[in-house]
C-alpha cells in the first residue's frame, strides 16, 4: 500500500481534533466487505488547552507511536492507518490481518511507559467505515487542506497574504443551464468571468474560470471557496480549485 500522509484539523464529537491520516492508502483498499481494527487510546499527561499534544510532551509521544509501529511491524499484524489527537488523549488505528496477537503487540510496546494509562481492543469494521468516515477528509477538509498548502507555499516566496489580488477559481457543470445560472449567481457577488471552458476528450462537463479581488489568507480563502463550493452544488456543479500571483512586501 501506498504511504501519503496528511494532517488536518476537524471537531470530532464536539472537541477539535487533529487528525493524522495515510491518504495513500485509499485507491489500494480491498474489495472485501469486513475488516478488523485495531485501536490504542492513550491518555496524554499534558495537552494543551485545547486538548491536543502541547510542545513539552511531543517528544515522548512521538516515542511512544513510533515503538507502537515498530513492534506492529515486527509482528507483522497490519497496516497503521491513522491517528487521532482530541480531548487530551491519543488514538492510534490499524487495520488487522488477524487480532489474535493484538494484544501480545500492544503490551509489548507499551510495556516501558508504565507512567501512561491507556486501553486498547479491536473490532470488525464494515466498509472501511472507520477509515472513510473518521480518518479521511471530507471534500471540503480537503479542500481546506490544499488551501492551507497553497498558503504555506506563498509565505515561504515572501506573500504576507493580507493584501488582496485576483483570485481565480474554477468550476465545472453539467450543462450550460447550470453554469448559466452560477454565472448570474457569482455575478451579483462583483465576480468576473475569465473564460467558458468546453468539454474535451477527457471529461463532458463544461466549466469556467471567474475571478475576484480577495485575501488569500487562510481563513479568509478558507471562507471563501467553502462558500463557491455550497454556490457550485446548489447549481449542481462542483469547484475545482483556485490560483493567483504571489504578492511581496518590498
Amino acid at each position: 500500500m501506498q504511504e501519503y500522509w496528511e494532517l488536518y484539523m476537524k471537531t470530532i464529537d464536539g472537541n477539535i481534533a487533529s487528525v493524522l491520516v495515510n491518504a495513500g492508502i485509499s485507491a489500494d483498499l480491498p474489495s472485501e466487505d469486513k475488516f478488523t481494527v485495531g485501536f490504542i487510546k492513550l491518555a496524554m499527561k499534558a495537552p494543551n488547552d485545547k486538548g491536543l499534544i502541547s510542545e513539552n510532551e511531543e517528544a515522548q509521544l512521538s516515542f511512544i507511536e513510533d515503538k507502537i509501529e515498530m513492534e506492529s511491524l515486527r509482528y507483522r499484524i497490519g497496516s497503521y492507518v491513522g491517528k487521532i489527537v482530541s480531548n487530551g488523549e491519543m488514538t492510534f488505528i490499524y487495520y488487522l490481518k488477524h487480532d489474535f496477537e493484538w494484544p501480545d503487540m500492544v503490551q509489548m510496546a507499551m510495556k516501558e511507559f508504565t507512567d501512561y494509562s491507556y486501553e486498547y481492543g479491536s473490532k470488525m469494521d464494515s466498509e472501511w467505515e472507520i477509515y472513510y468516515k473518521l480518518l479521511f477528509p471530507t471534500p471540503i477538509e480537503w479542500q481546506m487542506i490544499q488551501n492551507h498548502k497553497v498558503c504555506d507555499h506563498m509565505q515561504t516566496q515572501g506573500d504576507s497574504l493580507h493584501l488582496p489580488r485576483a483570485i481565480e477559481h474554477k468550476a465545472y457543470f453539467e450543462t450550460s443551464e447550470q453554469r448559466d445560472a452560477f454565472i448570474l449567481v457569482i455575478e451579483s457577488e462583483s465576480f468576473n468571468v475569465k473564460e467558458l471552458i468546453d468539454a474535451n476528450e477527457n471529461t463532458s462537463m463544461i466549466g469556467l474560470s471567474f475571478y475576484r479581488q480577495d485575501k488569500p489568507f487562510y481563513y479568509d480563502i478558507d471562507s471563501l471557496t467553502l462558500h463557491l463550493i455550497d454556490l457550485s452544488v446548489q447549481n449542481g456543479g462542483a469547484y475545482d480549485g483556485w490560483e493567483t500571483s504571489v504578492v511581496k512586501i518590498s
